[in-house]
C-alpha cells in the first residue's frame, strides 16, 4: 500500500510540475510535455555606437514553445544579414567559398560569357543554348540576333551604290559607242567584242547586289555561280581582243591569210568555249555539294551570323583558279603585244587592266581566308567591283577621252600614223 502511494504521489507531482509556471529572476520557466524546460533564448548582437565603444543590444528571441514559423523573432533584420561573413550573391553571379573559413564565408564571381544565374546565392551558373545569349545583367537568356550585310547599314549602302554607279557607268560607255559607232577609234577595237564586253561588265557590278541582303538556299546557289561565269565571260572577252590584236598584225605580213581563222564567228566561238568550261564547274560543284544558307552559332557572341557556306572548298577556289587561269593567259599574250604600234593596239591597256585584277584578287585571297560574317562578304563584294572597275577604265576609258574630249584625233590618218 505503501508503494502504491508513493507511485501516486510521483504521478501527481510530475503533473504538477509540467503545468509550472513561474518567474525567477526576470524569466519566465515553463516545461513541455516531457518534463524538460521549454528552450528560450535572447539574441544578442554587439553594436558599435558613433563613439566608437561597443554596446551589447537584445536584437531578437527565439522560443520553442511558440508555432514553427514564429519561433524565431528578429527585431532588426539588417543586423542579422550584417552579422554574416559574406554577403548574398546576386543573380547574375555565384558563390565561391573562401578556403579556410566558415561556410558563411564566400566570394560571389560573375558567371562566365554566355552563362547566366537567375537565382540569389547560385552555387553553379547556367549555360544559354546556341540560339540565346545571356543579357546585360546575366541574370536571363535572350534570343541572339541575326548578323548579316544588309542594304539599310552604312557599309551595304556605300557598296550597293558603287554597284549601281558602275553598272550606270558600263551603260554610258555603251551609250557613247553606240553614238560613236561609226568613227575609227570605235570601229578599229573589234566593237562586238566591245559592246559584249561592256554588257558583261554591267552583269558583274549588278550580281555584286546579291551578296548584300539576308542568305537563302537559292540566292546562295545563284550568287557564286553567277560570279563566276560573269567574270569568265568578261576575261574571255579580253582574252579574245587581246588574240585579235596579234592577228591583226600579223596578218599584215606578205602572204598571210591568219585573219580568216578567227573571223567574228570564232571570236563568239571561242568566248563561248571558255564560258562553257567554267558552266561545267559550277555545274558539278551545284550538283555535289553546293552552298547553303549556315546560321553561324559556333562563335561566342550575342549574335548568329547567317552567311551563305560555300558547300565545296573545291568548287568555290576551282571557280576562282579557272578565272585565275584565263587572266593569266590574256596577261601573257597582251604583254607579247605590248611593242606593236600604239594607235593601232590596245595591248598595253590589256595588260594594265590585268596587273589590276591580278592586284586586286591576290590580295583578296589572304583577307578573305581571314575575315568572319558580313566583312568577309564585304571583301568579297570590294573584290568584284574594284576589278570590274579596274577593267571598265582601263579598257574603255582611253577610248571614251579620244572620241569626247579629243575628236580631232578619232580620224582615219591618226589611226594609220605609226
Amino acid at each position: 500500500m505503501c508503494l502504491l502511494f508513493f507511485t501516486l504521489c510521483c504521478l501527481l507531482l510530475l503533473y504538477y510540475m509540467k503545468q509550472a509556471h513561474f518567474t525567477t529572476f526576470g524569466e519566465e520557466v515553463r516545461f513541455d510535455e516531457n518534463s524538460d524546460p521549454i528552450a528560450s533564448y535572447d539574441l544578442m548582437n554587439w553594436q558599435k555606437r558613433s563613439d566608437g565603444s561597443l554596446q551589447l543590444v537584445r536584437v531578437g528571441f527565439y522560443d520553442t514553445s511558440l508555432e514553427d514559423d514564429k519561433d524565431l523573432v528578429i527585431n532588426d533584420p539588417k543586423v542579422l544579414a550584417y552579422s554574416l561573413c559574406s554577403q548574398s550573391c546576386l543573380p547574375g553571379s555565384r558563390k565561391a567559398r573562401q578556403k579556410g573559413k566558415p561556410v558563411c564565408c564566400f566570394d560571389c564571381i560573375p558567371c562566365a560569357e554566355g552563362e547566366i544565374s537567375n537565382q540569389t546565392d547560385s552555387i553553379d551558373c547556367l549555360t544559354c543554348s546556341r540560339e540565346t545569349w545571356p543579357n546585360q545583367a546575366q541574370d536571363q537568356c535572350i534570343p541572339k540576333t541575326l548578323e548579316f550585310l544588309s542594304f539599310q547599314e552604312p557599309l551595304g549602302i556605300i557598296l550597293w551604290a558603287f554597284s549601281a554607279f558602275g553598272a550606270c557607268a558600263a551603260l554610258a560607255v555603251i551609250g557613247v559607242f553606240i553614238m560613236y559607232r561609226k568613227t575609227p577609234v570605235i570601229r578599229g577595237n573589234n566593237i562586238e567584242l566591245s559592246f559584249l564586253l561592256l554588257l558583261f561588265l554591267c552583269a558583274c557590278f549588278l550580281i555584286s547586289l546579291t551578296f548584300i541582303g539576308k542568305p537563302t538556299d537559292w540566292l546562295c546557289q545563284i550568287r557564286y555561280p553567277a560570279f563566276g561565269i560573269s567574270f569568265t565571260l568578261c576575261i574571255s572577252c579580253i582574252l579574245a581582243k587581246t588574240v585579235v590584236v596579234l592577228m591583226a598584225f600579223r596578218a599584215t605580213l606578205p602572204g598571210s591569210n591568219i585573219m580568216k581563222w578567227f573571223g567574228p564567228a570564232k571570236q563568239r566561238s571561242s568566248v563561248i568555249l571558255c564560258t562553257f568550261v567554267q558552266a561545267l564547274i559550277c555545274i558539278t560543284w551545284l550538283t555535289t555539294k553546293p552552298p547553303v544558307a549556315s546560321y553561324n552559332t559556333k562563335f561566342l557572341s550575342a549574335t548568329i551570323t547567317v552567311e551563305c557556306a560555300v558547300g565545296s572548298e573545291t568548287g568555290f577556289w576551282c571557280v576562282l583558279g579557272y578565272i585565275g587561269f584565263l587572266a593569266s593567259l590574256c596577261f601573257l599574250l597582251a604583254f607579247l603585244a605590248r611593242k606593236l604600234p600604239d594607235n593601232f593596239n590596245e595591248a598595253k591597256f590589256i595588260t594594265f587592266s590585268m596587273l589590276i585584277f591580278f592586284a586586286v584578287w591576290i590580295t583578296f585571297i589572304p583577307v578573305y581566308v581571314s575575315s568572319r560574317g558580313k566583312y568577309m562578304v564585304a571583301v568579297h563584294v570590294f573584290a568584284i567591283l574594284a576589278s570590274a572597275f579596274g577593267l571598265l577604265l582601263c579598257i574603255f576609258a582611253p577610248k571614251c577621252y579620244i572620241v569626247l574630249m579629243k575628236p580631232e584625233r578619232n580620224d582615219k590618218k591618226h589611226m594609220m600614223k605609226k
